[in-house]
């Protein structure tokens, strides 16, 4: 059976990402063990609330170096939320800027839109050959942020596909870069559309 890793660093809907992610038909393991993160076929990344935090939760747990050598090594990962931020290079919080993990190019950073944060439900442009978003176009998927990864060239540049959501301004909604994927908005809250990316990005495993 396939078996999936929620990463248990301090920050994250843990049970509703666990949940969200069992009903796809995998074993899912909510734990901060890194050898079982290492190990498992496909590793969750989630987190919620503020940048700093969420890398400070990483770092205590050293979890950092187990998540770039299963990307190097061509290994599923996805972010999701503050998850999905982290994975860039750095993230940039009321004019502080920390260091993220440097998987994806280009800074976290505020969105740029008359109403923060981005609350609810919109409809996301899917990126050409996104296997995250097969079968999904016109969907819908609910956001909760105020920062967001903007520098779409640099994603581009890097070779990612990209799908976009647009909240005055577009802003990467998802990624998909070799082994790793990322969700800025929540699969787990987001009904039977996100429970269909979950069921794409497992059957990738």
């Amino acid at each position: 059976m396939t078996d999936v890793v929620v990463l248990d660093y301090g920050s994250g809907n843990l049970r509703s990402a666990e949940r969200a992610v069992a009903r796809t038909g995998v074993n899912v393991t909510v734990t901060s063990d890194l050898t079982a993160a290492a190990e498992a076929d496909g590793l969750v990344v989630p987190g919620v609330g503020a940048y700093a935090a969420c890398m400070a939760g990483i770092a205590e747990i050293d979890a950092g170096p187990m998540i770039a050598e299963r990307v190097a090594a061509g290994r599923p990962v996805i972010g999701i939320c503050v998850g999905m931020q982290i994975l860039f290079d750095a993230g940039v919080e009321h004019g502080v800027e920390t260091k993220g993990l440097g998987l994806l190019p280009g800074v976290v950073d505020k969105l740029t839109a008359g109403r923060i944060p981005h609350m609810g439900w919109n409809t996301v442009e899917a990126a050409e050959g996104s296997r995250l978003l097969d079968g999904l176009a016109g969907e819908r998927f609910y956001f909760v942020h105020s920062y967001a990864a903007n520098d779409l060239p640099a994603l581009a540049e890097a070779g990612a596909r990209v799908t976009t959501a647009a909240h005055d301004r577009p802003f990467a909604a998802a990624v998909e870069l070799g082994p790793l994927s990322a969700a800025q908005f929540h699969p787990e809250k987001s009904g039977d559309a996100g429970y269909a990316l979950l069921r794409n990005w497992v059957a990738g495993l």
